[in-house]
C-alpha cells in the first residue's frame, strides 16, 4: 500500500511527456538486460561501439600540477559517519547500517534501494563506491614509486570489478554515481600513466581496462541522464562527467553536448541572484564544483566558457561565501549528504571552503581566506591572478533566491532567515519544511540550529522527522505540516511564500516574510540592530494551537518567561514555555539529541527577544 501511494504521488509530479520518457527508459533497460546484463562481465570488458574503439585518453588535457611536491600520502578514506575504512575496504555491497549486503548478482533496475531498513542507507554504501580511494592510491604511487601502492590499487580495482559486474547490483542504479566514478577513474588513470613515465616502468594492462571502462560508463550516462522532474543536481554532475570525457578523449560530440546542457540548466536550476532552487547550500556547492572542474579543463584546452557561466558562478559564489562565517561556521539549509566529485586526499575538509577556492581559480576572485586544500593544490597548474576580493557585507538580501544573511558589525554574529520556496521543480527533492526558519551563530557557536540531514533512507521515521516543520526554527501549528512528505525525496501540498520585504533603518534592519499553507497564514518580522539584539514577531491566522519553535544544542534552561544559555537569552511574554527532546545531525549518519523549546502563541501573535552576550 505504501509503495502504491508513493507511485501515485510520484506520477502526479510528472507531465505526460515525462511519463512517456520513463516508459521508453524501461524499454531501454529491458534491452540492456539482454545486451549487457546477460554477458556477466565487468564494465572493463564490455564491447565498445565502433565509434568509441578508436578513442584514447590524453592526460595532458587535464589540469594537474605535476610539479606539486606533496608529502601528504593517502592512508584511509573518510566514510560517512563512524564507519571505518579498514573494516569496509572491499565490502563493496555492505548495508552498513545492518550486517546485510546488497544483492550483487541481481539486475540493477530490479533492486529497490529506497528506505530499506532491512539492509541500510544506499547513500552510505555509494560513498565507498565513488572510488576516491582509487585516485588517491594512484597519487601515492606517483609520489613514491613504491610498488605496494600499485599492487593495492590493482587488487582493489579488480576486486571491485569482479563483485560489481556491469548492470549487476546497486552500483549501477544511479547515473550520477556512475558519473562520479568516471571522474575518479580518469584521475586514477592520469596518476598511473604519469607514474609509469616518471619511474620508467612499462605500462600495465590496468590502463587499458580503466580507459575502456570509462568509455562504456560515459556512453551509458548519455542514454540514462536525468530528465524532467529528476533533472536537478544529478543532471549537472552527469553532464560534468560527459564533458570531462569529451575533453580528455578529444571527442567533441560529448563535450559540446555537455556544455550546451549545462548552459541551459544554469538559469533553470538557479535564481539570477545566485541561489540554487533546491534551497540546499550543499547541493548548490556540488553544482558549483561540477561547473568549476569542467571550467578548469575548458580554460586549459582553450574551449570558450559561455557568458552565462560567468554570470551565475559569480553570484552563486557570493551566496556560498555569505553563508560562511569568520569562525568556520556555515549556514546550511536543506539536505546535506556531504557529497563531492573530486577528492585527492581522502580526508575530511570544509567542502564550502574547497568549492570557493575552486571558484577563485576560474573567476579570479578571492572568496575564501583559508589554506588551500590538497585537492585544489593538485589541480592548480599555475597560480591564478586575483583581480578582486569578495568580502561579505553585514546584510545581503537574496530577494529572488529567498534568503537574507545578516552579520553583526564586529562579525561575531551570523544569522540567516529562509524565505524561499520548498525546492526545485515538482518534487523539491532536497528541501525541508523550513519556511521562515532562522539559523543563528555567535562567535562560531551554533545557537539556533537547523536539524540537518542524518541520512536519506533508514530509519524512515528519522528522515521524516528531521525534515518536519517542528525540527526548524519557525512556527509550528499542531498536526499541520508546512508541506506533506510523500517519500524520501518527494513532497506534496507545498507551502507558498507570499511576502518578502526588507527595510533598512538608521539603527537596524527589518525583514518581513509571509507564508501560507493548508488554511494557515504566518507572518514573521525580524529586526536586528547589527550588534547583539534581535526582535522577532510572529503572527498566525487559521485554526489550531501554534508554537514558536526554537531548536538548540547548547545548554539552556527555562526561567519563567526566558530561555537562558551561557551566552544568550530568549525572552518572550509568556510563562508557559515548554520543552521536548528533538533530534539533530551535523554530519551525515551521525545523530544526536537536541532540546526543542516551544513557546505558545496566544491571541495569534508572539513577540520574542534574543539577546547575545
Amino acid at each position: 500500500m505504501k509503495d502504491i501511494k508513493w507511485l501515485v504521488n510520484r506520477l502526479k509530479s510528472m507531465n505526460a511527456v515525462e511519463i512517456i520518457w520513463r516508459i521508453q527508459q524501461r524499454m531501454l533497460q529491458n534491452g540492456e538486460y539482454k545486451k549487457f546484463y546477460k554477458l556477466d562481465k565487468p564494465v572493463t570488458e564490455i564491447p565498445l561501439p565502433g565509434k568509441l574503439k578508436v578513442l584514447q585518453m590524453d592526460i595532458n588535457k587535464l589540469s594537474i600540477n605535476w610539479e606539486y611536491d606533496s608529502d601528504e600520502l593517502f592512508d584511509k578514506l573518510v566514510l560517512l559517519g563512524n564507519f571505518t575504512y579498514e573494516d569496509y575496504k572491499t565490502a563493496w555491497n555492505a548495508g552498513f547500517q545492518t550486517s546485510k549486503v546488497w544483492e550483487e548478482r541481481c539486475f540493477s533496475y530490479k533492486i529497490s534501494t529506497s528506505q530499506r531498513d532491512d539492509i541500510g542507507d544506499i547513500r552510505t554504501n555509494w560513498e565507498l563506491n565513488r572510488h576516491f580511494q582509487f585516485a588517491c592510491i594512484a597519487k601515492n604511487y606517483y609520489l613514491t614509486g613504491e610498488m605496494q601502492y600499485l599492487k593495492e590499487l590493482d587488487h582493489l580495482f579488480h576486486d571491485w570489478n569482479t563483485h560489481n559486474l556491469f548492470l549487476h547490483g546497486v552500483e549501477w542504479i544511479s547515473a550520477m554515481e556512475v558519473a562520479i566514478r568516471i571522474n575518479s577513474w580518469v584521475y586514477m588513470y592520469a596518476f598511473l600513466k604519469k607514474s609509469f613515465e616518471k619511474f620508467n616502468q612499462p605500462e600495465c594492462t590496468i590502463l587499458n581496462e580503466i580507459q575502456s571502462g570509462v568509455l562504456v560508463m560515459v556512453d551509458y550516462i548519455t542514454k540514462h541522464r536525468a530528465r524532467f522532474s529528476s533533472a536537478n543536481n544529478h543532471l549537472v554532475v552527469e553532464m560534468y562527467a560527459v564533458g570531462l570525457a569529451g575533453i580528455v578523449f578529444s571527442y567533441s560530440k560529448w563535450s559540446d553536448y555537455a556544455i550546451k546542457i549545462l548552459s541551459v540548466e544554469l538559469p533553470k536550476q538557479n535564481s539570477a541572484d545566485g541561489v540554487n532552487k533546491e534551497t540546499s547550500l550543499h547541493y548548490q556547492a556540488l553544482v558549483m564544483e561540477a561547473y568549476g572542474l569542467l571550467w578548469l579543463l575548458m580554460k586549459k584546452n582553450k574551449i570558450s566558457v559561455p557568458v552565462v557561466w560567468h554570470q551565475y558562478m559569480r553570484k552563486m559564489s557570493e551566496f556560498v561565501a555569505d553563508c560562511c562565517g569568520d569562525y568556520g561556521e556555515v549556514v546550511i539549509f536543506g539536505d546535506n549528504d556531504e557529497g563531492k566529485i573530486l577528492d585527492l586526499s581522502g580526508k575530511k575538509v570544509n567542502y564550502y571552503h574547497y568549492v570557493l577556492q575552486l571558484m577563485e581559480m576560474v573567476l579570479g576572485v578571492k572568496y575564501d581566506k583559508h589554506k588551500r586544500v590538497e585537492t585544489v593544490r593538485w589541480i592548480m597548474e599555475t597560480p591564478e591572478r586575483i583581480t578582486e576580493q569578495y568580502v561579505p557585507t553585514e546584510t545581503k538580501v537574496y530577494r529572488e533566491g529567498g534568503f537574507v544573511i545578516l552579520r553583526s558589525k564586529d562579525r561575531s554574529v551570523l544569522m540567516a532567515i529562509d524565505c524561499a520556496e520548498l525546492g526545485l521543480g515538482s518534487i523539491a527533492a532536497h528541501g525541508h519544511a523550513d519556511a521562515l526558519s532562522i539559523q543563528l551563530f555567535y562567535k562560531g557557536k551554533p545557537i539556533l540550529v537547523d536539524s540537518g540531514t542524518y541520512n536519506y533512507h533508514v530509519p524512515k521515521k528519522y528522515r521524516d522527522e528531521i525534515r518536519s516543520t517542528k525540527a526548524h526554527n519557525t512556527v509550528y501549528v499542531v498536526g499541520i505540516e508546512q508541506a506533506d512528505i510523500q517519500g524520501p525525496f518527494l513532497w506534496n501540498n507545498r507551502y507558498k511564500i507570499d511576502e518578502f520585504e526588507y527595510m533598512k533603518r538608521k539603527t537596524s534592519v527589518i525583514i518581513k516574510c509571509g507564508v501560507h499553507y493548508k488554511g494557515i497564514h504566518q507572518k514573521r518580522k525580524l529586526e536586528f540592530d547589527g550588534e547583539r539584539h534581535i526582535v522577532l514577531e510572529d503572527e498566525i491566522s487559521g485554526s489550531g494551537k501554534a508554537y514558536q519553535c526554537w531548536n538548540l544544542i547548547c545548554k539552556a534552561d527555562i526561567e519563567q518567561n526566558e530561555i537562558k544559555g551561557d551566552c544568550f537569552s530568549i525572552k518572550t511574554d509568556t510563562n508557559l514555555i515548554e520543552s521536548e527532546e528533538g533530534i539533530y545531525s551535523n554530519e551525515y549518519n551521525l545523530l544526536s539529541k537536541n532540546r526543542r523549546f516551544l513557546l505558545p502563541i496566544e491571541k495569534n501573535s508572539i513577540v520574542t527577544e534574543i539577546i547575545l552576550n
